[in-house]
């Protein structure tokens, strides 16, 4: 006999008009996870203790920044006849590759401030910003967003789902795929690769991290992007994610074998800051 759950209450903590939500303190926890396993192999590697926090000052709020502009741009016809709304990101409305772009961007701009090497921040970043994303949608179950189409509770009870997630999948009375879920196993599954094949020495060279990041991570999302009912569209003929996804993941294996080509004597992500570039 099923139990029937009550819909989790996606406000965390009130207090008068002050609300807590669990979809900012699943958020924050995240990057909080993500910082510190940075950190901890920055330092493995022979970087300052300081050196992730400092950067993570500017790459998350400059991350959220883009997350909101991607959002807005490709919601343009709305907020050109709202201004007031572009804004208001607590009425909901990020999207995670404008986060990551900007949030990149921001980093490039840090490692040439600092006169550090990019590539090596970026292979220390990507398996914590992985496990950073598999963490942070859960936040969106909390939210019941980022589902796919309608399905039945069979359908939902042959993946063996516990119970609670079941229930949250269902949203007035329809169940949804729970594609958040597909996505956070996606990442934490990329995460778990990303973290066994940087650990193998002479296998990743410099910046082959990053690069199997983008890989993974473009690829999962491709396919999980094309079962979600909330896409953001070029045109109503082409799911912006799935674009860029197949740009990224065609990209960065390009670029793989044209480095591997091109500069056979790159060091390897396990020598650390032996090289400089």
């Amino acid at each position: 006999m099923n139990v029937l759950l009550s819909v989790i209450d996606p406000v965390a903590i009130s207090i008068g008009p002050i609300k807590i939500y669990w979809y900012g303190i699943i958020i924050a926890l995240a990057m909080l996870i993500g910082i510190s396993l940075a950190t901890k192999e920055a330092q493995k590697l022979g970087l300052e203790e300081d050196t992730m926090v400092d950067m993570a000052l500017w790459a998350i709020p400059i991350g959220f920044i883009g997350a909101r502009l991607y959002y807005v741009l490709f919601k343009w016809d709305y907020y050109i006849q709202n201004p007031s709304e572009i804004i208001a990101i607590w009425n909901g409305g990020i999207a995670i590759y404008g986060g990551l772009i900007a949030g990149g961007l921001a980093v490039y701009w840090f490692a040439r401030r600092k006169k550090m090497t990019l590539t090596l921040l970026l292979d220390i970043l990507a398996p914590s910003v992985l496990l950073a994303q598999s963490i942070g949608r859960w936040g969106n179950f909390i939210n019941q967003e980022a589902h796919g189409g309608a399905v039945s509770r069979q359908f939902l009870e042959t993946l063996y789902l516990p119970e609670f997630i079941i229930e949250q999948m269902n949203i007035n009375g329809t169940y949804y795929h729970p594609t958040f879920l597909y996505e956070s196993l996606w990442s934490l599954l990329g995460f778990i690769l990303l973290i066994i094949l940087r650990n193998q020495k002479g296998l990743l060279r410099r910046g082959e991290v990053a690069l199997s990041y983008v890989i993974w991570y473009s690829f999962g999302r491709f396919f999980i992007e094309g079962m979600r009912t909330d896409s953001l569209w070029i045109g109503d003929i082409m799911r912006a994610s799935q674009v860029l996804s197949l740009v990224l993941f065609i990209s960065a294996i390009v670029l793989w074998i044209y480095r591997r080509r091109a500069y056979p004597t790159k060091p390897y992500y396990s020598e650390g800051l032996i090289a400089s570039r």
